[in-house]
Formats: C-alpha cells, sequence, structure tokens
C-alpha cells in the first residue's frame, strides 16, 4: 500500500473519529442532584438565613416587652437586721434583731396611649422584620440558583473544552500523517500544534473555573454539588408583560412591604411621645409584715406588725422644660423620614423590575441568536472538514472552523445560564420568589409560630382587654399621616 493511500486511510479514520467527537454527549444513568435538592437544603442551613430569623425572633420579643405596659408587676422585698445597743465592756448588752417582708402589685390603668402606641409600633415592627426576612430568603435562593446554573455551565464548559482537546490532537495526527507523505508542510503541523496548545490552556482554565463556582455552590448550599440534572423552567412563574411585573412589585416587593410598616412604627412612635402631654392613672396595693426581738439581761419580748395599703395615683405633666414638645419633634421627623422611604423603595422596586425584565429580554434574545449560531457553525465545520478532504480547504480553514464552532458552544451555554438567572431576578423583583414554587417539597419557614409561641408564653390577665380598652381613650391616634410636619 503507498503512502499516499495509506495517510488517506488515516485522515478518514481522523475525520469520522472527529466528527463523533463533536457530535456526541456523555450519558449519564445515575440519579442527579437537582435544583429544588439544593434549594431544600439551602433553606434549612444557610446561615444568612439563621441569623435573619433569629433577628426576626428578637423583634418578636417587642411585642411581649410592649404588652407588659397592660399588665400587673409584682415584687417582694425582705429586710433582715440586727444590732448592739452597748459597746463593749460598758455592762449588759442588749441585741435587738428585726425583720421585714413586703409584697406589692402594680397595675396601669391609664397611660394616655402610651401603652397602645407602643404595642402598635411593635406590632409593626414584627410585619416589617418578617418583610425583611422574606426579602433576605429571596437573595438566597437567586445566589442558589446562580450558584448552580454556575455550576451547571462550568461543567458544560468543561466538557465542550474537553472535546475541542480530544478534536485538535486527531487534528494534529491527521496533519502529521499528511505530513509524512508529503501532502501539507510544516506550517500546517504547527498550525495544529499551536491550536492544541491554545485548547489545552483553555481546558486548564475550565477546570479552575468549575472548582471556583463548586467553592461558591458549597459555601451557600452547605455541600458540594455532584451530577447536576437540567434546571426546570421557570416560565410558568414569569408574568405575560412588565406592567404586570411592575404592579406586582407595588404590592409583593419586600422592600416596599417593609418600608410600608416601617412608617406604621413612625406614626405611633409619634403617638408615644405625644402621650407624654396626657395623664397616667395607676393602682397599687401591698402586704406587709414587720417583727422586732429584744435580748437583754432579764428582759425579753416580741413585736408583730401587718399593714396592709393601697393607693391609686394620677400623675399629670405640667412642665417638662420642653423635652416632651422635643420628643414630639423628633418622632415626627422621624414620621416624615419613613414616609421618604417608603416612596423611594417603590422607585427602586420599579427599577429592579425594569432592569431585570431588559436582561430578561436581552437574554432571550441572545439565547436564540446563539441557538441558531451552533446550529450554522456545526454545517460549516462539517462542510470545511468535508470539503478539505477533497483538496479544497486547507489545514487553517479547519482549525478556524472547529475554533468558531467551540466558541458557538461556549456562548450558547452561557446564553441558557444568563437567561435562566434572569428570570430568577425577575420574581426577586416582583417579591415572587418563594421557596415553593422552586422546591414543592420544602415546608416553608413560618415567623408566626415564634410569635405566638412568645406572646403566649408570658401568661395572661383577664382585665387585660380592659385596659387596653381605657387606653385608647383620648389617646393619640397612631395612623400614618400624609404630608410634612
Amino acid at each position: 500500500m503507498s503512502n499516499r493511500r495509506r495517510a488517506g486511510l488515516l485522515a478518514a479514520a481522523c475525520s469520522a473519529g472527529l466528527m463523533a467527537g463533536v457530535l456526541s454527549a456523555p450519558i449519564s444513568t445515575a440519579r442527579a442532584e437537582t435544583l429544588a435538592d439544593a434549594i431544600a437544603l439551602a433553606y434549612q442551613t444557610n446561615p444568612t438565613l439563621q441569623q435573619q430569623r433569629a433577628s426576626a425572633r428578637i423583634t418578636d420579643e417587642g411585642v411581649v416587652q410592649a404588652k407588659t405596659g397592660f399588665r400587673p408587676t409584682v415584687g417582694g422585698e425582705l429586710d433582715v437586721t440586727g444590732s448592739n445597743t452597748n459597746p463593749a465592756g460598758a455592762g449588759a448588752t442588749t441585741k435587738v434583731s428585726g425583720s421585714s417582708a413586703t409584697v406589692s402589685i402594680s397595675q396601669p390603668l391609664y397611660t394616655g396611649g402610651r401603652a397602645s402606641a407602643n404595642l402598635s409600633a411593635a406590632e409593626a415592627d414584627v410585619l416589617s422584620a418578617r418583610e425583611n426576612l422574606r426579602s433576605v430568603e429571596q437573595s438566597v435562593l437567586v445566589t442558589v440558583v446562580q450558584a448552580y446554573v454556575d455550576v451547571r455551565r462550568d461543567q458544560e464548559r468543561l466538557r465542550i473544552a474537553k472535546e475541542n482537546v480530544a478534536v485538535l490532537q486527531r487534528q494534529l495526527d491527521e496533519s502529521n500523517a499528511r505530513f509524512d507523505v508529503g501532502e501539507i508542510t510544516r506550517t500546517d503541523v504547527a498550525q495544529s500544534q499551536a491550536r492544541l496548545a491554545a485548547a489545552k490552556a483553555g481546558l486548564s482554565g475550565a477546570q479552575a473555573q468549575l472548582e471556583v463556582s463548586r467553592a461558591a455552590y458549597a459555601a451557600v448550599v452547605g455541600q458540594t454539588p455532584s451530577d447536576l440534572a437540567p434546571e426546570p423552567t421557570l416560565a410558568g412563574l414569569l408574568p405575560a408583560g412588565v406592567d404586570q411585573a411592575f404592579e406586582a412589585a407595588q404590592t409583593t416587593n419586600p422592600g416596599v412591604t417593609s418600608a410600608k410598616y416601617n412608617e406604621e412604627a413612625a406614626a405611633a412612635r409619634v403617638a408615644v411621645a405625644k402621650a407624654g402631654y396626657r395623664p397616667t392613672v395607676s393602682a397599687r396595693a401591698s402586704l406587709g409584715y414587720a417583727a422586732d426581738k429584744r435580748l437583754g439581761v432579764g428582759s425579753q419580748f416580741d413585736d408583730y406588725d401587718r399593714t396592709i395599703a393601697g393607693a391609686i395615683t394620677a400623675s399629670v405633666p405640667i412642665f417638662t422644660g420642653g423635652l416632651t414638645t422635643s420628643q414630639v419633634r423628633a418622632a415626627a421627623e422621624r414620621e416624615n423620614a419613613a414616609r421618604s422611604a417608603t416612596e423611594g423603595a417603590k422607585r427602586t422596586a420599579i427599577q429592579q423590575v425594569s432592569n431585570a425584565w431588559s436582561n430578561l429580554l436581552a437574554s432571550r434574545a441572545q439565547l436564540l441568536s446563539n441557538e441558531e449560531q451552533v446550529r450554522a457553525t456545526r454545517i460549516a465545520f462539517e462542510g470545511v472538514r468535508q470539503e478539505q478532504q477533497v483538496g479544497l480547504r486547507t489545514t487553517l480553514d479547519v482549525l478556524n472552523a472547529q475554533l468558531e464552532l467551540s466558541n458557538a458552544e461556549l456562548a450558547l451555554v452561557g446564553a441558557r445560564r444568563d437567561e435562566y438567572l434572569a428570570s430568577a431576578v425577575v420574581l426577586q423583583a416582583m417579591g415572587q420568589l418563594d421557596v415553593s414554587k422552586l422546591s414543592s417539597t420544602t415546608t416553608a419557614y413560618d415567623p408566626k409560630a415564634s410569635y405566638n409561641r412568645v406572646t403566649h408564653s408570658v401568661g395572661w390577665v383577664p382585665w387585660e382587654p380592659v385596659v387596653q380598652a381605657i387606653d385608647k381613650v383620648g389617646a393619640p391616634s397612631t395612623k400614618p399621616q400624609g404630608g410634612s410636619k
């Protein structure tokens, strides 16, 4: 067999292997880790979420503390004393010892609305904290989605890089065979060697980038990713148009709703300050016991006293040196600041939706273009390979076609990742990126459970609703007021 025919057979074999490497893809039969699995694990273990949940539980305690303004307080006092009535060496010594015990109970009857306003402010703080928690939850979910699609993207990039190295290695083998029989020059071989070296460098970079993405995944999810399944579509969760997204953001964006509750809390604290102008009424009762015992030479006697006392005290502020007035002005300005923050939150939400929607449209268009680019470059590569076999194309033409195909595949992988992440960001901007929508098997954290537990743990007195009703008589309004104060 001649050298030329041997080289032709080798070239054909390399060409067949080349096309098989480009068109084939590995198939895995093992169960892959899903996005829902990653979200479920992160939702239970992510430290950022755990920290924010603890912060929300701290805010719940503010309601418990505010309710004490309607409840009685009970205190006890015990006093034991002893003394020696004569100095040392002065003759007979008389020792005097005494003890007393007092139990008192104090019940606020009217605070001028201060206790009611404090409770309203605390309840608004709780609602605001829940919205802040929801905001953090959505941020963590977006981070999980990003980490997931980043790993998926980089796994695909590594696969493409490996295939590229394999294809270029076969191309180099073919070039060496053709050079041996004199069909091509040393330049063609050098070009194949250079492209293979560049592909190997790209492979090293793809491996490093995958490890970086895997580390980011482990940091947010809590475990190293394995074989990741394709992410489920989010198309069914997205609105039909940007107008629906804007409307949803006005009512469900956690930044907007949190700001509204902060405004309500600030308005309630204006009422707290205004209550400083109003009188307060409280009742107090006490039961006391006292005993004296004297021990002397030839004498001993005991005295016991029991005391029961009660009082109703009314206090009216007459002059506070301008303190109350200053407190009211400061609280009113804090309400103005909270009102401005609400408007700012609305504008920020609109901007977030607008940016996210624009990115989604751009990523969708880019995805379609990249899909068409991959289809066209694959056909072009196949044609260039076939034309090379009949001498119509050079080795450099084949190398360039392979490079274009590899770059197109990499761009398509990146476009898929960008489109999916952009969809998640749109849902986040709307305030509708809920864990139940992404992982149906995950039980959502319920902040109301902690709230109910702590608000019922202290107990309750039968007359508490009556005291609350009395305290609201003539009390300042706790509703937010429009306009500048």
